[in-house]
């Protein structure tokens, strides 16, 4: 009669556990095969518990009624690819950040920011790690171990005080001591490339903006920091960088629902001269998590914006958007 052997658990500070902090399961600590009616533990329609215990076992019947033991394995242990967010305590940054995290089954998120701050802002979770951008060494832990990076780090401009808008006055800009373009989106993105590509970072998905055809763009203006020409010198370094990449230069941002508007992608700045020049949030953050997951948007540089909402359709099928771009840069 066939008997079942209980499994032992791993210790939690076994060399084999991998995420153990992101996971409420363990990995067995020797090879399991999948044995006729048993249990398959990689199948994709397993349902994961919210329980915190440390480990489960599934017990499962085969057709004669004798019982098998396995390991619950978690999804992050499966050799999911870990996706590293950069500026994930930006505006933007956090909605990718937690679609990561949603998707758990797919990805093992990681978050990087530049303050314990922003840290606690996003929820504080071990997996997000704080460093300086300005500062190679400094993010080299967050980037070790990671399959693909998000950057979505950026240079903000803020607005000089005594603005008055009743009595028609122009806001004026400044950047921070040590915050200008040329250090965070020129040096920062530069950074965070050169440590990647040392660390075999297999895909890079890099966030920009719209308008950095144009010399003369308002943004250039803003605190004299031409924020689109450092973004530009990034881009074009991430291109010859040798890295599979993704570069998306996005209309102007907006805070409203996502996953309801037909997405729109050009080249060369020409959807800033229809009336179709701005996107959500929510969207550039799904754009970049889709690009993480199809061929077709590797190697590629591309605007987007989206139809205003109830027009067109909205976009499902992002193989098809991504095989819609040709340029490479």
């Amino acid at each position: 009669m066939a008997t079942a052997t209980r499994v032992p658990l791993v210790s939690t500070t076994s060399s084999r556990l991998r995420h153990c902090h992101q996971s409420n399961w363990v990995e067995s600590s020797f090879p399991l095969r999948r044995q006729p009616g048993s249990y398959r533990l990689f199948n994709k329609s397993l349902s994961y518990s919210s329980s915190s215990s440390s480990s489960s076992f599934l017990a499962t019947t085969n057709r004669r009624g004798f019982r098998r033991l396995g390991v619950v394995v978690s999804a992050a242990m499966a050799d999911l690819p870990t996706v590293l967010v950069t500026g994930a305590g930006g505006r933007t940054g956090q909605i990718v950040y937690k679609k990561l995290k949603e998707r758990a089954d797919q990805f093992v998120a990681r978050g990087l920011v530049r303050t314990e701050e922003s840290k606690e802002k996003i929820g504080g979770a071990d997996d997000v790690l704080v460093g300086d951008i300005r500062n190679a060494d400094s993010i080299v832990p967050a980037i070790q171990g990671v399959d693909a990076l998000i950057i979505l780090t950026s240079a903000v401009p803020r607005m000089k005080p005594g603005f008055d808008p009743t009595k028609g006055q122009r806001p004026e800009f400044y950047f921070e001591e040590g915050a200008f373009p040329e250090q965070v989106d020129w040096i920062g993105q530069k950074n965070q490339i050169d440590v990647a590509k040392t660390a075999g970072v297999k895909h890079i998905v890099l966030v920009g903006s719209m308008g950095g055809t144009d010399l003369n763009h308002p943004l250039n203006s803003l605190g004299n920091g031409n924020i689109l020409v450092w973004k530009r010198k990034a881009e074009q370094y991430l291109a010859d960088s040798g890295i599979p990449y993704t570069i998306i230069r996005a209309g102007g941002l907006q805070d409203r629902e996502g996953g309801i508007r037909e997405l729109l992608v050009g080249k060369d700045d020409e959807l800033l001269k229809t009336e179709t020049r701005t996107i959500t949030r929510n969207d550039v953050a799904e754009v970049c998590i889709q690009a993480l997951q199809f061929e077709e948007a590797k190697f590629k540089a591309f605007d987007l914006a989206s139809n205003p909402e109830r027009v067109g359709t909205p976009t499902k099928d992002f193989k098809a958007l991504f095989s819609q771009i040709t340029t490479r840069f």
